[in-house]
């Protein structure tokens, strides 16, 4: 559908909104498309500062390749990973995610990155403790394809915003950025780590609309002309 639809024009609205408060967000912060796959997995449930460190801990130990990692035991990487929290489950995880890309694609992760956008996503849903949020943000931050990611902030803000309702389902509201814009992995890229910045910072379970750049946003107002 066109970009230039009232929802487009709204979504593209929100997006301005944040990008001329917060500046560029220059996310995933990542060395290699493998950091950033871990990275991926271990943020599950935890904060971006316990993720840093528990990657610079496999950094250290020249730990972050895919046949180092296949090797380690659950424990080993436990052991490194838990500044990220759930260290035991995380650990499982992504030694699935690294048995899985070994098993089908040796150690080559470009090939595996390679692949079309269905069987990619299809793939990456079949290992156990992916879930869409991390198999999506896989495909757009590390394979660069656009794929928009859907978060917890993203459902707060737009069913505050009236843009969705509560009970949305996480396909219902990735349908909502990706049949109103382009499918543009640089523009996905940055409305999701916008979004994320203004979910930390104003929109919380107690939201500080006051200071928001989205206090005056969406369909309850008229769009600026």
């Amino acid at each position: 559908m066109s970009k230039g639809t009232l929802t487009g024009r709204w979504l593209m609205e929100m997006f301005e909104r944040m990008s001329a408060h917060f500046g560029p967000c220059n996310w995933w912060p990542a060395d290699s498309p493998l950091e950033m796959m871990a990275g991926a997995v271990l943020t599950q449930n935890t904060n971006w500062q316990n993720v840093e460190k528990a990657l610079e801990n496999l950094k250290k130990a020249r730990w972050l390749s895919l046949q180092t990692l296949h090797r380690l035991t659950e424990r080993e990487l436990a052991g490194a990973i838990r500044p990220a929290g759930y260290y035991n489950i995380k650990a499982g995880r992504l030694k699935n995610l690294v048995r899985f890309i070994v098993e089908r694609y040796g150690t080559d992760l470009s090939a595996f990155l390679e692949e079309d956008t269905e069987t990619l996503r299809e793939g990456l849903l079949s290992v156990k403790g992916i879930g869409p949020e991390t198999a999506d943000s896989i495909l757009l931050y590390a394979a660069g394809r656009p794929v928009f990611v859907v978060d917890a902030y993203t459902h707060r803000i737009l069913a505050r915003h009236e843009m969705a309702e509560e009970q949305s389902t996480y396909h219902e509201l990735q349908s909502l950025f990706m049949d109103h814009l382009p499918p543009d992995p640089g523009l996905f890229n940055e409305f999701h780590a916008l979004i994320v910045r203004v979910g930390k910072t104003y929109c919380r379970k107690k939201a500080d609309c006051g200071r928001c750049p989205l206090g005056r946003w969406g369909p309850a107002s008229p769009l600026a002309e």
